[in-house]
């Protein structure tokens, strides 16, 4: 169904072209934009007319012609004058608004065609053939781009990232829960996840202002078919989380970007608790000091090079070593030695993770 605006700007910019009023109504006789202001309601007129077989008919001055959505009446259009010039304004304006309704549902079935696709709601014939019958390429490069955003609708944020990217005519925007607008982006042969990368920091830099805490954007990787959209979809969703849980100082993550943390993420939390336990004995690194945690993470951040984070760290190179000794007695993990760092390092970001499942539940 056509909007009640867009309908009332239709009949406006035809009215300044052929210098006639004119009104759309629904089957029922509803006024539903009008050029001129009715003198009473339609409703009789619109049930006879509705009835009959004829597409265009002059009743008490004025001319109606129907416009129809396949078979179905849809709505009925009333010219104002009952001359020849009139009845071609009639027909014009059926025309018109025939078409645009035809332009819409073809935009809605894309709409609710890309929906399904993301969801895997389509079966693998139906995906081509429906492609097909839309005009969407099957075969062009693709990359999903989700855009979380808590109550979208609030800021209008579906119309305003359309807006941002009106100029892409191969890009689908869409929304399938009330958290988050997704959009499905076009990737020409020349581009790579530079270009992706840039259109993401757009979409976040258009909320940034207005929304802080509850804004995340993230992409999954390059498709070469329609049928593994869904995938990049399914990648952007998983980088959302992972991205929350591992990268919570950034706000726009790539799925290549995730690393382990991807692999952590997908543990079932039993064992994720039984890893915990054998590693520290019954312990957690939650019951670390802040110290000792602050101390481990440096160190991992300079490649376990213990002179530069000793003076990172503005401590001595001994203090250092007297800290990465006390954590070994109480662990039994060297961080200087590498298989030691990554078992430490992994037994982190599973506690990080568990932590996470635990307050989201």
């Amino acid at each position: 169904m056509i909007s009640n605006q867009i309908l009332q700007s239709t009949i406006d910019g035809l009215k300044d072209i052929v210098k006639v009023d004119m009104a759309v109504i629904d089957t029922d006789g509803r006024v539903l934009a009008s050029t001129f202001d009715p003198a009473g309601d339609f409703r009789e007129e619109a049930k006879s007319f509705a009835a009959s077989a004829a597409d265009s008919q002059e009743m008490q001055g004025y001319q109606f012609f129907k416009v129809y959505d396949e078979l179905l009446l849809e709505y009925i259009i009333i010219i104002l004058g009952n001359d020849e010039d009139s009845f071609t304004a009639g027909k014009i304006a059926a025309f018109q608004i025939q078409s645009l309704q035809i332009a819409y549902k073809e935009r809605f079935d894309k709409d609710n065609f890309i929906k399904n696709l993301l969801l895997d709601n389509l079966l693998l014939v139906d995906i081509y053939n429906r492609s097909q019958k839309l005009h969407i390429p099957t075969d062009i490069r693709r990359v999903v781009i989700v855009a979380e955003i808590d109550n979208y609708k609030e800021f209008n944020a579906l119309e305003s990232i359309k807006n941002l990217l009106s100029g892409r005519t191969g890009d689908f925007i869409t929304a399938v829960d009330e958290n988050s607008v997704i959009v499905v982006r076009e990737v020409a042969q020349d581009e790579g996840y530079d270009d992706i990368s840039k259109t993401a920091n757009q979409i976040y830099a258009l909320f940034s202002e207005k929304i802080s805490r509850s804004l995340h954007v993230s992409y999954g990787t390059i498709v070469k078919d329609i049928r593994e959209v869904s995938r990049s979809y399914k990648e952007a969703k998983m980088a959302l989380d992972v991205g929350k849980i591992f990268f919570d100082e950034r706000n726009v993550i790539a799925y290549s970007e995730l690393g382990i943390g991807r692999l952590i993420y997908q543990l079932p939390i039993p064992l994720c608790r039984m890893f915990i336990k054998e590693i520290f004995d019954g312990s957690s690194p939650d019951d670390f000091d802040e110290e000792t945690l602050t101390t481990i993470n440096k160190f991992f951040e300079n490649s376990l090079n213990v002179s530069e984070t000793s003076r990172q760290l503005f401590i001595h190179r001994n203090t250092l070593v007297y800290r990465l000794d006390k954590l070994e007695k109480s662990t039994g993990l060297d961080l200087r030695v590498f298989e030691d760092a990554i078992t430490f390092k992994i037994s982190l970001m599973v506690s990080k993770y568990m932590k996470y499942m635990e307050d989201n539940r």
